[in-house]
C-alpha cells in the first residue's frame, strides 16, 4: 500500500501536539481526546507510521489539527513571523558594510556545502552513539574523511545500517561526483529564483518557481506540506501554517545560503531576502533559522572571523526567541569545553525528548557550536557538525558552506574532501544536472553583482 511520508493527517497530529507544547499553546485537552480515540504518537524518525489509520481517526486528526491551530500562544509576542515585527524586536539590526565575494570564494562555498552534505548523508537518521561507533570502527574519529563500510564489523553494520537511500553514493568507496540531495537542490532553485526575478522576488515568486521546477517527490516535511497547500489553492503565508506541524523545522535554513552569498557585507538584506523565501513554508523560529544563516554568510564576506559572523547572525533574530536562546547556549558550551563530545552530549541532553531530529532549534544550535569550537576551520567544523548527529547532511552542508567561504578559495580546502566530487553535481532541478561547482560560482557571482 502506498504510504506517502510527511502528509498523513494521523501522523501530523502527533507532531502538531509536540509543536503546540513548544510554541506556548496548551494542547493537553486535545491530546487527551486523541489518545482516548486510539490515536498514536508521531513516528519518532520515519515520515509515516507503518500502518494507515481508520477513516474515523484520519477525520478526527484533521479536525484536531484545525482546533490546535486556533489555540492562543503565550510566546506569540516574543516570536513574530512578519518582518516588521522581527525588526522591531531586534535592537542591534545590522547596517551594511561594503564587501564583495570573489568567484573563487563562491566556488569554495558551493564545494564546502557539497562536502559537508556528502559526509553526513550515510549517517542521516542514525542515533548519535551509532555515528560514533561506525566512525571509530575505522579509525575515523574525530571525523577526518568520508565514512566507509570497509573494516566495520558485520555486527555493527547490522545493528546500525547506513541510510539506505544514501549509502550507495555517499560512502567513500562509492562516491562518484556529488549525488542529488535537497541540501543542494534548494540552493539551485534559489539561484534560478534570482535569475528570473532578481533580489526583489516575492514569496509568491518562490511558490511559482517550485510548482514549475521542483518535483513534489523531492520535497520533505514543511516543504511538502506547503507544496500540498499550494495545490489546494492556499496562498502564502497561509501555506506555512495550514496543517503544517513542521513549520519550525530545518527546511528554510537549508535554503538560505544563496541569500547570504548574493548580499555580501549586508546581513540585514540577506536576512530579509531569506525571510521572503522562508515564509512560504515556515513560521517564527523556522524563519529565524534561515535569517540567522543568511546573515552569518553575508557577514563572512566582510570578516574572516567566524565568531563575529555568528554574533551578527544573532542580531537579525528576536533575542527573546527560543532559537536565540538555543544558539547562545550552544556557543557558550563550545567556549567552555575543550572536548566537543561533551558539548554535543550536553546539547542532546538539553533537547532530548522535546525536539524532533529535524527541528531547527537543536540543529542550528549544533551548527553554531561546531563553528565556534573549531574557530571556523573547515575540517574541524564539518566533522563536528556531522559527528554531532541529528540532521547530519543538512548540518554538514550549512557548516561546510560557511567554513569554506571563510577560506576564500577552493584550493584551501583539503583535496581528499573535494576531489571525489569531480566538479560534478547531480540534480533533478531544471538544466543543472551534471553542472560544475566552478560554473555555479560564476552564476552566483553574476547574481551578486546584479543591481
Amino acid at each position: 500500500m502506498l504510504r506517502l511520508t510527511w502528509v498523513q493527517p494521523e501522523d501530523l497530529l502527533g507532531h502538531e501536539l509536540r509543536q503546540a507544547r513548544q510554541d506556548g499553546r496548551e494542547p493537553s485537552a486535545i491530546a487527551a481526546r486523541w489518545k482516548a480515540a486510539g490515536g498514536a504518537e508521531a513516528p519518532i524518525r520515519a515520515g509515516a507510521s507503518a500502518e494507515p489509520a481508520s477513516r474515523y481517526l484520519r477525520q478526527l486528526a484533521e479536525d484536531l489539527l484545525d482546533e490546535l491551530a486556533d489555540l492562543p500562544s503565550r510566546l506569540a509576542e516574543d516570536e513574530p513571523t512578519d518582518l516588521a515585527g522581527i525588526r522591531a524586536r531586534c535592537p542591534a539590526w545590522p547596517s551594511p558594510a561594503p564587501a564583495a565575494l570573489t568567484r573563487s570564494a563562491l566556488e569554495a562555498a558551493w564545494l564546502g556545502r557539497a562536502v559537508g552534505c556528502l559526509l553526513g548523508k550515510p549517517v542521516e537518521k542514525l542515533p548519535l552513539d551509532a555515528i560514533r561507533q561506525l566512525a571509530r570502527a575505522t579509525g575515523n574519529w574525530p571525523l577526518n574523511s568520508y565514512f566507509t563500510a570497509k573494516g566495520v564489523p558485520a555486527d555493527l553494520l547490522a545493528a546500525h545500517p547506513w541510510n539506505r537511500r544514501s549509502a550507495a553514493t555517499s560512502l567513500a568507496e562509492n562516491i562518484d561526483g556529488m549525488p542529488e540531495d535537497d541540501d543542494l537542490n534548494y540552493p539551485l532553485l534559489n539561484l534560478l529564483l534570482l535569475q528570473r526575478h532578481g533580489r526583489g522576488f516575492s514569496t509568491a515568486d518562490v511558490a511559482r518557481l517550485w510548482l514549475d521546477e521542483l518535483p513534489a517527490g523531492r520535497t520533505f516535511t514543511a516543504e511538502r506540506l506547503a507544496y500540498r497547500n499550494l495545490l489546494e489553492g492556499l496562498e502564502p503565508p497561509r501555506t506555512a501554517r495550514h496543517r503544517n506541524p513542521f513549520r519550525e523545522w530545518i527546511g528554510a535554513l537549508i535554503r538560505a545560503d544563496v541569500h547570504g552569498w548574493t548580499n555580501p557585507g549586508d546581513p540585514a538584506a540577506a536576512a530579509a531576502q531569506a525571510h521572503r523565501d522562508a515564509t512560504l513554508t515556515h513560521t517564527a523560529n523556522g524563519v529565524y533559522a534561515a535569517m540567522f544563516t543568511a546573515a552569518v554568510i553575508a557577514q563572512a564576506a566582510a570578516t574572516p572571523d567566524v565568531h563575529a559572523c555568528l554574533s551578527t547572525g544573532l542580531t537579525v533574530i528576536p533575542p527573546a526567541s527560543r532559537l536565540a536562546g538555543a544558539i547562545t547556549h550552544a556557543i557558550g558550551l563550545a567556549r567552555r569545553h575543550d572536548d566537543f563530545d561533551t558539548v554535543v552530549d550536553e546539547l542532546h541532553a538539553t533537547h532530548a525528548g522535546t525536539h524532533h531530529w529535524v527541528h531547527a532549534l537543536p540543529n542550528t544550535a549544533l551548527v553554531a557550536a561546531a563553528l565556534t569550537h573549531a574557530h571556523g576551520d573547515f575540517t574541524g567544523s564539518v566533522s563536528r557538525a556531522v559527528g554531532g548527529g541529528w540532521d547530519t547532511d543538512s548540518n554538514g552542508a550549512t557548516t561546510g558552506s560557511i567554513a569554506a567561504l571563510l577560506t576564500g578559495s577552493p584550493e584551501r580546502l583539503p583535496d581528499h574532501w573535494t576531489a571525489p566530487l569531480k566538479n560534478r553535481l547531480a540534480t533533478s532541478v531544471a538544466d543543472f544536472n551534471g553542472v560544475g561547482f566552478d560554473t555555479l560560482a560564476h552564476l552566483t557571482h553574476r547574481e551578486a553583482a546584479r543591481p
